[in-house]
């Protein structure tokens, strides 16, 4: 079943319920309250028109016979199969729902499953302590201290969101598929409210450059491309010779994270740094490689990252997603647009760039500041 908002050309909106029961049955429920108070009846907000979108399903099902019960495991099986397919993150979600969703809910089954069961196992993942990674001969999964402090305790709950959002996705499937026939358990559930918000972390321009320069000869360059370009690792170390243009001075990505290649324009450093780069090299080898000539395969970098922050005097030790931050960081204290940082990055929409790099864009409040009074002018230092 299918929820559906379209538009009309007076401006209104309308709701239409879609059903398949061996073909598609489409119900028209009642106009949106774009433009007037919804009355449940033929004005609908979001949440009635799902209410009369369910009824319509509960109709034209009845009497159909239902599939067997299926455990939350079998949901998940039938998840990937459809997620292989048409989404690129496989590995890190099969990750997530073995260690975080199925050792704890796969035996279940979903038809039995009540929203205290949910929240209870969302309240346990926000408190238990993010994992570590540990040898493949250690006896135990090793662990990070529990969550102390309140960003701690932000971090772990947004976390426990992002693997919420997982499981829904995995039951929504199953219902959505008549594996199931009711999905008000999971509806009921809500995320831990205001915990995606981080404080965002950058390099100043001296901590910048004293991390390049602190860098090993051979990651130095991706540490460079990372603060001059804002790609991700993935697809710097996935970046071809045929994908630099230095003519144009672009280079091309193929692969991202949301499924959309871009271009990303250079600045003369940037020209100069991937000009150097392509000397010497066929078009099919990968621009980025290890001293001793093999790709960079995933965490690579993490322990030279770690080692050239040391190096650096950059404490605490950054991340490789924080040199993106300060790629975008910069640019917005630069004056430069958020939908231009957002096509930059290669984000889906600007909602996450606002989200991130709003605060730093906002001339107003800068120039509001500079209407307060001296209050005296005193300087500190001439206090006694």
């Amino acid at each position: 079943m299918a929820l559906a908002y379209r538009r009309a050309e007076d401006g209104y909106g309308t709701w239409q319920a879609r059903v398949w029961d061996g073909r598609y049955n489409y119900r028209n429920l009642g106009r949106a309250d774009d433009h007037m108070e919804a009355n449940g009846i033929d004005v609908l907000d979001f949440y009635q028109a799902q209410g009369k979108a369910r009824v319509v399903f509960e109709t034209i099902t009845k009497g159909r016979p239902h599939s067997a019960p299926i455990t939350v495991a079998d949901a998940a099986k039938h998840y990937l199969t459809w997620y292989t397919e048409q989404r690129k993150a496989v590995r890190e979600t099969e990750h997530t729902l073995r260690v975080h969703i199925l050792s704890r809910l796969g035996d279940k089954l979903v038809s039995e499953l009540t929203a205290l069961q949910i929240r209870t196992w969302l309240e346990r993942l926000a408190a238990t302590p993010a994992r570590v990674r540990t040898s493949a001969f250690a006896k135990k999964q090793g662990y990070r201290k529990p969550p102390q402090t309140a960003e701690q305790k932000r971090a772990r709950r947004a976390t426990a969101n992002r693997i919420l959002s997982i499981l829904k996705a995995l039951l929504n499937k199953a219902f959505h598929d008549g594996l199931v026939g009711d999905d008000t358990a999971w509806r009921q559930v809500r995320p831990f409210p205001r915990v995606d918000e981080p404080r965002i972390r950058f390099l100043t321009d001296a901590e910048a450059t004293r991390l390049v320069s602190a860098c090993r000869p051979d990651f130095r360059p991706l540490v460079q491309a990372a603060l001059l370009t804002g790609a991700r690792v993935g697809e710097l170390t996935a970046l071809r010779i045929y994908d630099v243009n230095v003519a144009t001075g672009q280079i091309y990505v193929a692969q991202s994270k949301s499924g959309r290649p871009r271009f990303i324009p250079l600045n003369p450093e940037g020209a100069l740094l991937f000009r150097q780069l392509i000397v010497g090299k066929l078009g099919d080898q990968l621009a980025f490689v290890k001293k001793d000539g093999k790709p960079w395969g995933k965490n690579h970098h993490v322990r030279s990252l770690l080692e050239a922050c040391a190096a650096a005097n950059i404490r605490p030790a950054i991340s490789f997603h924080e040199l993106r931050h300060t790629y975008a960081s910069h640019l917005a204290q630069a004056g430069v647009d958020l939908l231009t940082i957002s096509k930059l990055l290669g984000h889906a929409d600007t909602r996450i760039t606002s989200r991130h790099y709003a605060h730093l864009a906002d001339r107003t409040l800068a120039a509001a500041v500079t209407k307060l009074p001296s209050f005296g002018g005193i300087p500190v230092s001439a206090v006694r």
